[in-house]
This record gives structure tokens, C-alpha cells and sequence, in this order.
């Protein structure tokens, strides 16, 4: 009998490695890997050219899509079309910058409402743990959030505060019961508050404010809390690389830790930030190319688990990009749609696999949340592929992005790697439609209403 769809490749990335083949997909899923040559039958077929490759669709799991509240942020549309684009299938939502935050059920189902008539890609969402919302922690797990989100500093929006460690280690005493997990942006508000203040143009002087003991201190405390309470941890956009010893250490000690980092963090080195450039303002901040060296090789030996964006949008107007102020400015990067050409041209001139590449883009963010049916081309897998030309040269122009609000970081960056097309359950995106589902931990992906 013909399958609803084949795809022939001869190069496409399994778990086992490179391997000329032919999938067969049948009601969005892989049903049959067999040997090129084998003549699988298809309803349609699609032929991955010679200087293409087949990879496994990419998982997100640190995107801020604002919306509802600061839809003019960002918004599922859009941040959806900007992932298609750039090969990621499957996005976890940050529970702020929208308004409501995702802090009680009530604000997931209002912004499930708002994903599931936009979505181009398929959506799970993070639920928040912030000051006095302990009590609802069960009934977000309950509903499908595949962990919580807090802060040791400043958000930098007023509806979402800080987590004090004393609670922060309270809440994962209940994850730990749930077996769910805190994810931290971890920065020690102590230690910053005794940094210099940040203002003005000068990049040197941003960073200065933002120091890696901020975040040293911040993942000991974390670590300290999984410790004590047995609960998982993970650590957001990893940008020092002096908590690595500490953190390999507690690993091998059995604490249940997690990290992850950033292509900003990867690609970007302080030394090359220009004085006024607040489209590379992050926190915690794009650090020196020394401390850059030290997070590959992180990467390289396992200590840090998987790559995501940290995709925080804002509009143009509060990157402040007329005054260059470093201090006033919103702080994040827009990366949805640049991640793997971005990872995949800085692994390349270290002399590093597309495969590894690509395990840290899909297997390893999709193994952090859970989701054993995406970020691998395997059977009974979801059909969520990419077809990939890694040799491809092109120039970033901000303009012809999907994200919402022009503004990038890498606009007139040189990169190498083109995703060419993006099947989402064997179907390819096409950027009018929205076929994109929305995922739970407690369920499989539901049908989703089209528009």
C-alpha cells in the first residue's frame, strides 16, 4: 500500500547518523525508514536534492511570544511563521511578557485561546512561579505546562517579580512532589545591586553592571535548592562560563541539572559590541570571546544540554536605538528565525558536525521537556522535517524576517545554511494556513481549529 507522503534523501540525520533513505508518513507520522532503493510508494512524494540534507524538525523551548498583551511585540502569528522559517517545529512559550503572565490557569487558557487559531508551528507553554503563587503550581501542572519559570532578579516587567531563594526552594519542594521542574533565569539580585549601575552608550559599561558572579551565584543557589529538595533544575541562557566547574561537579554528583545557552552567546563576543548597539543588549550579556571558547566546549563534552533562543522581541522604540543607551533600553534578541544557520556557521568554522549542531537544536531541547516524539527522525516519530542546504551562503537583511519588529543583532551578518522548506507532520508549511497544535506534558498534540 502507498504511503500518504515519502521523502528520499541522500543524506538525512537519524539517531544512528547520516543515511541515504526514504520515510514513509502516514497521518503525520513516521510509519517506515527504509534504504534508499527500496521503492516505497507514495501518495506525494518530495525528493531532498543532492546538495540538501534532511534533519529533524527543530525544538524551541525559550521563546517569548508576548501575546496577548504585547502582541506588538511579538504574537503567535508571526513568532510561529519566524520558526517555520527557520526550521523549528515545535516552540515552548515563555510565560511572560504576555499579559496575564501564565501564572494561574486561568492565564494559560487565555493564552491557549490566543495560540490556537495562529499557530504555524505546534506550541507548549511554561507555566510561572512568582511571590505567593505556590497554590497554583498543581493545578498548572494539571494542566498540561511542562514546568515552571522564575526569577532570582528583576524580570524587567512589573507583573511577573522575583522569586527570594527561600521560596524559590519552597516551590521546588512541590515540583519535586509533581515531578515537574523550575527552570531559573539565574542572576543573584545581591550581586547586582552592589554592580555599578548601567547607562549610557558604553557596551564595557553594561557589561560591567551584569557581572558572571551574578550569575555564579545564582546557579549555587540553584543547585543548592535541587540538592536539597530533589527536584529538577534547569538553568536559562548559560552566559557564564565560570558556574561550568560547579556545575559539572553537581551533575556528577547526582543533583538533577540541566542547562542550556544561547546562539547569541555562541556567535557574539563583547569585544566586537559597538558603543550605542542596544540591539545586543541581553541579560545576563553577551560576554568575552574567551568566555564564548569555554561555552562550546561545554557544548562540545555535554555539560551544556541543548541550544535554544531565548527569542525576546520588543518593539524598535524600546531598544531605544536613537540614544544607544545601554542602561534605559529593553533588554533581549530576536533570534527565531537565525538559530541554526547561526549555531551551524560558528560550529562550522570550529571545525564541528551539522550532527552535533543539530542534537543540540532538536533531540536536546525535545529530551529537556519530555517530547519523545519530535527532534529525531525515527519511527512512530512525528513527520516534523527539514530540508537543509548547509553549504549555502547568504547576508541576514532584518527586513525580509518574520519576526514582527525589524530589529536584529545580526542583520548584515554573513551565514552559512539555508532552510529551504519545513514539513510539520509531513505537511510543508506554508506560512497562510496555521496547522500548528497545541501540546501539553499530560497529552498528545489536540486537533487544531483552522482559520
Amino acid at each position: 500500500m502507498a504511503h500518504e507522503l515519502v521523502v528520499t534523501a541522500s543524506r538525512a540525520l537519524l539517531p544512528a547518523g547520516w543515511q541515504a533513505v526514504e520515510i514513509g508518513v502516514d497521518d503525520g507520522a513516521i510509519t517506515r525508514i527504509a534504504p534508499a532503493g527500496t521503492g516505497l510508494q507514495g501518495l506525494r512524494t518530495v525528493e531532498v536534492p543532492e546538495d540538501q540534507v534532511l534533519l529533524p524538525g527543530l525544538v524551541d523551548s525559550h521563546v517569548h511570544v508576548n501575546e496577548p498583551g504585547r502582541t506588538e511585540w511579538e504574537g503567535f502569528a508571526s513568532a510561529t511563521r519566524a520558526a517555520a522559517a527557520g526550521g523549528v517545529t515545535t516552540i515552548v512559550d515563555m510565560p511572560l511578557n504576555s499579559i496575564p503572565p501564565t501564572v494561574d490557569p486561568e492565564a494559560l487558557q487565555v493564552k491557549r485561546a490566543a495560540a490556537e487559531v495562529a499557530a504555524h508551528v505546534d506550541i507548549g507553554f511554561w507555566g510561572g512561579a512568582i511571590p505567593g503563587n505556590g497554590e497554583q503550581l498543581r493545578p498548572l501542572h494539571e494542566q498540561g505546562v511542562f514546568g515552571f519559570k522564575c526569577f532570582l532578579e528583576d524580570s524587567g516587567v512589573e507583573e511577573f517579580p522575583p522569586l527570594e531563594p527561600a521560596e524559590m526552594e519552597a516551590d521546588m519542594t512541590i515540583l519535586a512532589e509533581l515531578g515537574s521542574m523550575m527552570i531559573v533565569h539565574a542572576e543573584d539580585h545581591g550581586t547586582l545591586a552592589q554592580a555599578p549601575q548601567a547607562s549610557g552608550r558604553k557596551y564595557e559599561d553594561f557589561l560591567r553592571s551584569r557581572p558572571r558572579e551574578a550569575e555564579n551565584v545564582a546557579i549555587r543557589a540553584v543547585i543548592d535548592a535541587a540538592r536539597r529538595t530533589g527536584a529538577r533544575a534547569h538553568i536559562l541562557h548559560l552566559s557564564s562560563a565560570d558556574a561550568l566547574p560547579e556545575i559539572r561537579a553537581a551533575r556528577a554528583e547526582g543533583v538533577r541539572l540541566t542547562v542550556e545557552t544561547c546562539p547569541h552567546y555562541l556567535v557574539l563576543a563583547a569585544e566586537e559590541i559597538v558603543d550605542g548597539a542596544t540591539t545586543h543588549k541581553c541579560c545576563p550579556p553577551i560576554r568575552e570571546a574567551a568566555n564564548r571558547d569555554l561555552l562550546w566546549e561545554a557544548l562540545a563534552d555535554g555539560t551544556i544540554d541543548c541550544v535554544v533562543s531565548d527569542h525576546s522581541p520588543s518593539t524598535a522604540e524600546l531598544k531605544l536605538l536613537d540614544t544607544g543607551d545601554f542602561g534605559a533600553a529593553w533588554g533581549g534578541i530576536s533570534s527565531l528565525q537565525l538559530g541554526l544557520p547561526l549555531v551551524w556557521s560558528e560550529a562550522r568554522a570550529r571545525g564541528l558536525e551539522l550532527s552535533q549542531v543539530v542534537g543540540w537544536m532538536s533531540s536536546g531541547p525535545a529530551d529537556q521537556v519530555g517530547l519523545q516524539d519530535r527532534g529525531r527522525i525515527a519511527e512512530r516519530a512525528s513527520a516534523d522535517l527539514v530540508v537543509f542546504a548547509p553549504e549555502k551562503s547568504w547576508s541576514v537583511e532584518a527586513e525580509s524576517l518574520w519576526h514582527r519588529n525589524k530589529v536584529s543583532a545580526y542583520d548584515g551578518r554573513e551565514l552559512v545554511g539555508v532552510v529551504e522548506s519545513t514539513l510539520l507532520r509531513g505537511e510543508e508549511v506554508d506560512f497562510e494556513t496555521p496547522r500548528g497544535r497545541l501540546i501539553s506534558r499530560t497529552e498528545a498534540a489536540a486537533p487544531q481549529p483552522q482559520s
